[in-house]
């Protein structure tokens, strides 16, 4: 995928972040944001990661967006910070050390073959009934996973059996830019 933001604007939007995770938390309330630069004001998917000393704290996100990319960002780090079920909701204390990864996302394309997903690059997302599970494209990378440990542990978060994969299901595929706080 192209870099669709500058590093300045990279920067910005993890400030963006941080600055709404801190002030929701903190105030239940959603900080206005103002002059910011023309990047942010894209129509794209996103997932924002909060981790804590290195450690998954929560990671939300949308494919698509009918807002710009900016106030969807803010949306994501908010329901990260307070709504992935598989962690408790931030609170105060928790705002001492956190950093912030954002995954600004290419549109989902169906895999016609598993041969098309690319590890390092793509994304993958799985939908088979009503089960559903996505895995960020650095995800692999970070554990070292081929191919077909993604596709597994895709099925798993999904809820599926780890080779449901092989059977009658949807696979789409994504890229995406990602960066963070250091």
């Amino acid at each position: 995928m192209s870099e669709l933001l500058t590093k300045e604007e990279q920067k910005e939007l993890l400030q963006i972040a941080r600055d709404t995770i801190v002030d929701y938390v903190t105030n239940r309330n959603t900080p206005t944001v103002v002059a910011i630069s023309p990047g942010l004001n894209l129509h794209s998917g996103s997932f924002v990661t909060i981790k804590k000393q290195g450690e998954l704290r929560g990671c939300i996100g949308n494919f698509v967006s009918d807002q710009p990319l900016y106030k969807l960002v803010q949306e994501m780090a908010i329901s990260a910070a307070t709504r992935d079920p598989r962690f408790h909701p931030m609170k105060k204390d928790d705002l001492a050390d956190f950093t912030i990864d954002i995954s600004v996302l290419s549109p989902l394309a169906k895999a016609a073959s598993i041969e098309e997903i690319q590890v390092g690059v793509h994304g993958i997302y799985i939908i088979k009934g009503s089960y559903r599970g996505v895995l960020l494209p650095q995800v692999a990378t970070e554990y070292g996973w081929n191919r077909d440990q993604f596709l597994q542990h895709t099925c798993t978060k999904a809820g599926l059996p780890e080779d449901a994969w092989r059977g009658e299901c949807d696979i789409y595929i994504f890229s995406a830019q990602v960066f963070g706080e250091q």
